[in-house]
């Protein structure tokens, strides 16, 4: 049988290696612990916006940056609306208690971000409804490419209007996914560098 550790060995290597520490490392782990269950409590709704404010109020900038980056990187252009404007306001109330503050800067930015999700919503919806008015009004385009056991392509009908506009649409949204994904991904680097 191999080196198996017990927890306790597991245990005591982990508390060495934590003693080992400087002080400056353990008020960083402090800090990554604090925004860690700040946020948590947060995103579960058990913190409103000012309770934010008032739990990370007297905190060092470089720890409210550091929350305002993390609720940053969670943002993505499909989040659910609820959710990209819980963030959007913890950001915000965040920047209220830095010493440099950018708040005009930040909220211009998320309101950019935010039109680029809402955006790519109405591209979606849009699309989806041409693709089924076009996929109804003529039966051809639900035919779909097939290979057969020899190797040759044949045109096969879908199954159903509902298969069709998925199949044609993927491709479309795919392709706009993309390119709104790139200019948000850009937008959210502006924001962390705006953030400091």
């Amino acid at each position: 049988m191999g080196n198996v550790k017990s927890a306790l060995e597991k245990a005591m290597e982990k508390i060495n290696s934590i003693e080992a520490l400087t002080p400056e490392e353990k008020a960083r782990m402090r800090d990554e612990e604090k925004i860690r269950s700040v946020l948590a409590a947060f995103y579960k709704g058990e913190l409103k916006r000012d309770e934010l404010w008032e739990r990370l109020k007297g905190s060092g900038s470089s720890l409210l940056v550091e929350a305002q980056r993390k609720m940053t990187d969670s943002l993505r252009p499909a989040i659910l609306e609820e959710e990209f404007q819980l963030r959007k306001e913890g950001i915000l109330a965040l920047e209220a208690l830095k010493e440099k503050k950018n708040p005009a800067a930040v909220e211009g930015t998320l309101n950019m971000l935010e039109k680029i999700r809402k955006e790519l919503k109405q591209v979606k919806e849009q699309a989806a409804e041409e693709m089924r008015a076009a996929v109804e009004q003529n039966p051809q385009l639900r035919m779909r490419q097939v290979r057969t056991a020899d190797g040759r392509t044949v045109l096969q009908p879908s199954l159903s209007v509902d298969e069709a506009v998925q199949e044609r649409l993927a491709q479309f949204l795919d392709e706009n996914e993309r390119r709104y994904g790139e200019m948000f991904a850009r937008g959210v680097e502006r924001l962390k560098h705006e953030l400091g």
